[in-house]
């Protein structure tokens, strides 16, 4: 593990808290609520990945918005910066300080209470650090549906998601994280709160605020509560695993199925037999639904109905997908025929990351193009790669649905860590040139972070990043909320 330094923006703040700060904080958050040991800390100055490591001289863990509020009013007052924290699951090192950094992480764990659910309404009101899959079960209690569904869910919480404007597999139906929020409360740099916890479709009173903090990652604010809608709960969901043509088979397939379902797309997974491979040898368990298939691209696509008619949905995908044999956009194919091997399916999607951990030197990028030019964007981006370094594997896989492809390369057969390295700035280049000649993103739903800086400031927008800048230096003019992620101030 490397300790991380921010050579784009080295002026983050680096004071440390006082032990005046610490004795207050200690006051206010009580015996469980500020961590000051290096072994307790050691969990949330660490990434996800285990590859980045920060530094704090304390760890905040409030149990109320109003702790939070008092913390942040003390730091303000100290010129400490602040990390905030949620699940500690981010790919960008968003949620973790810089190796210079010398202020405290604040994690929202503690907060997990469940203030209503009002499943007339299809609202849920809770707090920030409830565990995503917890809220999912809790709605599915309700007859509803948290449509929100990430790798990482066991252990992510809402705030991370909220913070970071979470896709997942279901986009392409219900929208990003972004879509489902009806009401914020979050606490200011200042201390102050912002109450805007409505439960309301329409308000058109001026600027909506949510969405300012809404994928912001804790650079204005900490959302601290959230109103959440929800759907009604899916009763007939079909489920398929298929083996296509090519990347251009499954554009073709998806667009005429939202027609033959009715638009019933939840979801349409795009994976590379390389990917699916790694999956097979690293993750205890799984089995291929498809072995000895001839292409290496398959599709895991869902379609589901609220209405109680089971099976309707798996005949009509059933009669859809015997049509595409036919016209050979789809080579073979097998729908789960209960719950169980649904699940089965949707484990080895979601186990990708975990074996990717496993599985050899590699990049992954998240990005996004729209989704009919993604057979020409892999295409084309595995060709700017391969001049860099001609023996490099491409393995593109993603959420075909909205176009969001996590473009894996592994190195060459062989290859030792060392050598690998040197050409990933390279490769990077290569890649992200290609997406901006199809106007598309370098960040599709993992946001920037700190891994990211560098690309966005090369390629975005400069009107944009000026903007951004005013907004952050207006809300928070002593750059103390997660300096030095997202851009430099």
């Amino acid at each position: 593990m490397n300790a991380i330094t921010n050579p784009a923006n080295p002026a983050i703040p680096t004071i440390a808290p006082s032990p005046e700060l610490l004795s207050g904080l200690a006051a206010l958050l009580g015996p469980k609520g500020l961590l000051t040991d290096p072994a307790d800390m050691r969990p949330f100055l660490t990434d996800w990945r285990g590859q980045l490591t920060g530094s704090a001289s304390a760890v905040a863990r409030p149990a109320s918005t109003e702790e939070v509020a008092g913390l942040v009013k003390l730091c303000a007052a100290h010129g400490v910066a602040i990390v905030p924290q949620g699940g500690n699951t981010g790919l960008m090192g968003g949620a973790t300080p810089w190796g210079n950094h010398a202020g405290i992480v604040v994690s929202l764990g503690r907060m997990n209470r469940v203030i209503a659910v009002d499943p007339v309404g299809y609202t849920m009101t809770v707090e920030s650090g409830c565990v995503l899959q917890t809220l999912q079960e809790l709605a599915a209690s309700h007859d509803r549906l948290l449509p929100l569904s990430l790798g990482a869910q066991g252990s992510c919480t809402i705030g991370g998601n909220l913070s970071t404007n979470a896709g997942g597999a279901q986009v392409l139906h219900y929208g990003n994280t972004r879509s489902f929020v009806l009401g914020l409360e979050v606490v200011l740099a200042s201390g102050e709160i912002w109450n805007g916890l409505h439960a309301l479709k329409k308000d058109n009173t001026g600027y909506d605020l949510k969405h300012l903090f809404i994928g912001a990652e804790g650079t204005l604010g900490i959302i601290t509560k959230a109103v959440i809608k929800v759907w009604p709960k899916p009763k007939d969901v079909a489920t398929a695993w298929i083996n296509i043509r090519d990347p251009q088979a499954a554009v073709e397939l998806l667009s005429e199925a939202h027609i033959a379902s009715e638009d019933a797309v939840t979801s349409c997974e795009l994976m590379n037999r390389t990917n699916l491979d790694g999956v097979f040898r690293h993750i205890p368990g799984v089995q291929d639904p498809l072995p000895g298939g001839t292409s290496p691209w398959y599709l895991l696509m869902e379609w589901s109905s609220a209405l109680p008619k089971a099976g309707v949905m798996a005949g009509r995908m059933e009669e859809f997908l015997a049509d595409a044999m036919e016209r050979g956009l789809v080579l073979d194919a097998v729908l789960a025929q209960n719950e169980s091997q649904a699940r089965a399916m949707w484990h080895i999607r979601e186990s990708h990351a975990e074996a990717g951990r496993h599985d050899g030197p590699g990049i992954s990028f998240d990005i996004s193009v729209a989704s009919s030019r993604i057979p020409n964007f892999i295409e084309d981006a595995s060709t700017a790669a391969r001049a860099v370094l001609a023996d490099i594997r491409p393995c593109p896989m993603g959420h075909m649905g909205d176009g969001n492809l996590h473009f894996n390369f592994k190195a060459p057969l062989g290859m030792e860590r060392d050598t690998w390295r040197q050409y990933l700035k390279a490769v990077t280049r290569a890649v992200n040139d290609k997406l901006r000649d199809y106007d598309g993103s370098i960040s599709a739903e993992h946001g920037i972070g700190s891994e990211k800086i560098g690309e966005l400031l090369h390629y975005a927008d400069p009107v944009k990043m000026a903007t951004m800048r005013a907004i952050k230096v207006a809300l928070d003019p002593q750059n103390l909320m997660n300096p030095g992620k997202i851009f430099t101030v």
